[in-house]
């Protein structure tokens, strides 16, 4: 997360544990990662939104979920203004983070081999998002 930047929604650490479970904490307060293949998410093939788990922002329209084969739930292109990103060089490596534009949580990150349209594959936690069925 871009500790400089003012985000909408901004929470001291005990105030983000009281509200998210432990893994959640994890993952979208300290950049953790969840084992691939646990996020039931993984399987979600209803129509509707997934949703930022720290602060509901809408993140993924269910219309871009694709299979990626990863164990982590996968969409070729997030939302209109719902995710930011930022360099990420931990590993001895460099990837492009992913993170909630309100809130700042950690996602997951983007690599450039997803499906078209975008060839984008954003390969996020599924303990970072909640699923919201559409109701029509």
């Amino acid at each position: 997360m871009d500790e400089t930047k003012a985000f909408d929604v901004k929470k001291t650490d005990e105030e983000w544990r009281r509200t998210l479970s432990p893994e959640q904490f994890h993952v979208l307060r300290e950049h953790g990662t969840e084992r691939a293949g646990t996020s039931p998410l993984n399987q979600e093939k209803r129509d509707g939104t997934f949703v930022c788990a720290g602060c509901g922002l809408p993140l993924f329209s269910a219309d871009t979920k694709f299979e990626s084969g990863t164990g982590w739930p996968s969409f070729w292109a997030p939302l209109d203004h719902a995710v930011e990103t930022k360099t990420d060089r931990s590993f001895f490596m460099s990837r492009v983070e992913v993170h909630c534009a309100r809130c700042g949580g950690h996602l997951g990150h983007v690599f450039p081999d997803g499906p078209p349209p975008t060839k984008k594959r954003y390969c996020m936690n599924g303990v970072a998002l909640e699923f919201q069925p559409d109701v029509s």
